[in-house]
């Protein structure tokens, strides 16, 4: 069809026609023959029609070549520059460039042209701003575009700003209303459960993980966050079949495969579970949680050395986790090298007064011979215990009888 109007003499009613078929080429994704038409158009006119330069800017967008596309963009600008759509292109082109300040001054500049009363400019500023880290300038600016017409992506951005600045119950609040008018937006709901999971209100995150499973049922995001709290409550094989499901659509998601992993390991299943975390690790080698996923299952296989290794690189990755140096000082303790052991220790102790550490601390001390310095960790952790709550304390049987037992060996 393109080959029809091609090398014609150029009226007013054929650059219509042109025109219409480019925008008929391009929604139809057929890029290279619409390419080729609008470089016969602009042959044909000297580069003087502003929709088939437009349009070459959007494909060559597509293709990745942002310079090129704001070169088109800029072209167009020049043949009308009262068209607002151009402006916008252009600015767009500046964000995808990382030349914020610039596509700002563009945005403001298409903003006084039409009034002000246009969403996605203020909605493309605020992205700008987001992008400077001016958050409170970025949220006025995206709620500045939802009072001229709501957008559920403005709402995300919105949710991402409060979320970065650890605001969950007001990124929460954000979305149910976004919800309001938006209520069977699966990733909405999906953002929900996982601030929910944040703030450890769990049932209420499973809660919205399955109301974004009834609308998107493979969506492996929201798969993967409802399989972690199914696996959160030991049951591993049903967390199992969720998983099997997302990783048919992300087989490379190193979070899925951690999680599969962990499952693994509270089957009981050791090689199984090491295969998994370490393909995760593979596909994210910088994941902290994944090398400490590993020490731990080494260190229950009493693979040491392995164990250690892991650990070690999970806290070179992450040093502000004090259930990482917990571990690292058992596993000392296991190689003999009882002073690093204790160093881990304190330095766990350091960053937090968990009775799991006191309780794990007074045993090494205690293997070493260091009876009284035990006995000072064994009433640290009744104190720490005793501040705990009721379904804590309940979670696992062996620790009041670890501490019973280690009581009756120190006296």
């Amino acid at each position: 069809m393109a080959q029809v109007l091609k090398n014609q003499v150029f009226s007013k009613e054929q650059r219509q026609k042109r025109n219409y078929l480019i925008h008929l080429l391009y929604v139809r994704k057929e890029f290279d023959e619409c390419t080729m038409l609008i470089d016969d158009t602009l042959e044909q006119v000297q580069s003087q029609a502003e929709y088939p330069l437009y349009v070459k800017g959007l494909i060559l967008r597509h293709r990745g070549k942002i310079g090129d596309s704001l070169g088109y963009f800029q072209s167009a600008m020049r043949i009308n520059p009262t068209n607002i759509e151009n402006l916008k292109q252009v600015g767009k082109s500046y964000v995808l460039l990382g030349r914020h300040k610039t596509a700002l001054d563009v945005f403001e500049e298409a903003l006084r042209m039409c009034g002000g009363e246009h969403w996605e400019l203020w909605h493309n500023k605020g992205i700008c701003f987001g992008y400077l880290r001016k958050w409170d300038d970025a949220k006025e600016c995206f709620q500045r575009a939802n009072s001229i017409q709501r957008h559920d992506c403005t709402y995300l951005q919105i949710g991402q700003i409060l979320t970065q600045e650890e605001d969950f119950q007001g990124a929460i609040d954000n979305y149910l209303e976004a919800l309001e008018f938006s209520p069977e937006n699966p990733e909405m709901l999906t953002t929900i459960g996982l601030l929910y999971l944040r703030m450890q209100e769990n049932f209420r995150a499973f809660d919205f993980l399955g109301n974004a499973l009834t609308h998107d049922p493979k969506n492996p995001k929201t798969i993967l966050a409802a399989g972690s709290i199914i696996q959160d409550h030991s049951d591993m094989d049903v967390a199992l079949i969720k998983y099997r499901i997302a990783a048919v659509h992300t087989p490379n998601s190193a979070q899925l495969w951690n999680n599969i992993g962990m499952c693994f390991f509270g089957k009981g299943r050791h090689v199984a579970s090491i295969a998994c975390l370490k393909k995760a690790l593979y596909l994210d080698p910088f994941e902290w949680i994944i090398s400490y996923n590993l020490g731990l299952v080494h260190l229950s296989t009493q693979q040491y050395a392995s164990a250690f290794h892991h650990l070690s690189a999970s806290i070179n990755l992450n040093p502000h986790f004090a259930s990482s140096y917990m571990q690292l000082g058992i596993t000392l303790a296991r190689l003999d090298d009882p002073d690093n052991s204790c160093l881990s220790y304190e330095k766990a102790i350091e960053m937090e007064s968990d009775f799991l550490i006191h309780l794990n601390y007074a045993v090494t001390l205690s293997n070493i011979g260091q009876g009284d310095k035990a006995k000072e960790q064994l009433e640290k952790f009744d104190a720490a215990f005793a501040e705990a709550d009721q379904a804590t304390r309940d979670a696992d049987a062996d620790v009041p009888a670890m501490a019973k037992r280690l009581r009756s060996l120190v006296g």
